[in-house]
C-alpha cells in the first residue's frame, strides 16, 4: 500500500513539474517532451517588436523571444520542415529522407494570416540566422490571398511580392489557410468549395513563376481552428493534407489523419 501511495505521489510531481517546465520557455518544453518518433509543429500568428509595438491581440509573439528560440533551434541543428517536406518524407514516405537529414530532429513553425510583420519582424532575423550559422531557417506561411490582393487597403497583411521575395531566398513555404478567412463548418457545399479553390488558385497565381511543381498552396489550415467531415473531405479534393491547433504533437505511424495534422499555438500567454 505505502509503496503504491509514493509512485501515485511521483507521477503525480513528475507530471506537475513537466507542466512548470511547458510554460517556462519553448526550449525547456521541447527538451521534456521531444521524442525520435514525434515532431512538434508550433503555430505562430502576430509578431510583434517590443521596442516599437504594444501587444494588442490575444495571439500576438514577440520578435525578441522568437529570436532566442530560433537561435537555440538552429545551435541543437534542428531540421526547419516545409509542409512537403513533412508530407513526403514522413507522411507517406513517398521519398526516402535525405542523407544528410538523417538522424536530426524535425521540426516545423507554422505563422497564420498573412500578418504584414511576418515581413518586418520574422524575414529580418532568418537572414540573420543564415549569416551567422549559414542555415536557412524556412517557415510555413498559411496565407488568406483575399487580404493580399489589395495592400494599399489592408496594409496589416503581407503583400503577394513580399511573399515571393521570402520564396526566392528560401524562407517561406506558401500554404492556404482559406480565401478569405471564412469558418468553414458554417459554409454549404458550393460555399466551401469557392473558399478552397479560390484561395489555391489566387496563391499559386501570385507566384507562379516561382512553383513549376505546384507546391504553394498545397496543404490548408483551417481558419478558426474548425474543421469536420465535410470540410475534410472538400479540403482532400483540393490539398494534400489539413491543419488543426489541439495542442498535441505530431505521432508518426500512429495511423495519423493527414487531415487533422496537430499543431501547438503559441501566444504571449
Amino acid at each position: 500500500m505505502l509503496k503504491k501511495i509514493i509512485r501515485i505521489v511521483f507521477l503525480f510531481l513528475v507530471g506537475l513539474c513537466t507542466t512548470i517546465l511547458m510554460f517556462f520557455d519553448l526550449e525547456t518544453w521541447l527538451i521534456v517532451n521531444f521524442e525520435a518518433d514525434k515532431i512538434p509543429i508550433f503555430g505562430f500568428h502576430n509578431i510583434i517588436n517590443t521596442q516599437n509595438q504594444k501587444s494588442s491581440y490575444g495571439l500576438d509573439y514577440t520578435k525578441q523571444d522568437l529570436e532566442k528560440f530560433l537561435e537555440y533551434l538552429v545551435r541543437e541543428n534542428y531540421w526547419f520542415l516545409d509542409s512537403n517536406e513533412l508530407y513526403d518524407y514522413f507522411l507517406t514516405n513517398s521519398q526516402p529522407i535525405p542523407t544528410e537529414k538523417m538522424g536530426l530532429k524535425a521540426i516545423m513553425l507554422t505563422f497564420d494570416d498573412g500578418y504584414k510583420n511576418i515581413n518586418t519582424n520574422v524575414l529580418p532575423i532568418l537572414e540573420s540566422l543564415d549569416k551567422k550559422f549559414n542555415q536557412k531557417v524556412k517557415v510555413v506561411l498559411f496565407i488568406n490571398p483575399k487580404r493580399i490582393k489589395n495592400p494599399k487597403k489592408n496594409n496589416k497583411y503581407i503583400s503577394c511580392e513580399e511573399l515571393k521575395g521570402g520564396i526566392k531566398q528560401g524562407y517561406y513555404d506558401v500554404q492556404s489557410h482559406g480565401f478569405s478567412h471564412k469558418r468553414l463548418t458554417e459554409l454549404n457545399s458550393s460555399e466551401l468549395k469557392i473558399e478552397l479553390e479560390a484561395a489555391q488558385k489566387a496563391l499559386r497565381e501570385c507566384t507562379k513563376e516561382l512553383d513549376n511543381n505546384q507546391k504553394v498552396a498545397a496543404h490548408l489550415a483551417y481558419a478558426y481552428n474548425d474543421s469536420n467531415s465535410k470540410v475534410e473531405n472538400y479540403t482532400s479534393k483540393y490539398y494534400l493534407s489539413g491543419y488543426l491547433y489541439n495542442h498535441q504533437i505530431l505521432k508518426l505511424g500512429w495511423g495519423n489523419n493527414n487531415y487533422q495534422l496537430p499543431r501547438i499555438k503559441v501566444d504571449r500567454n
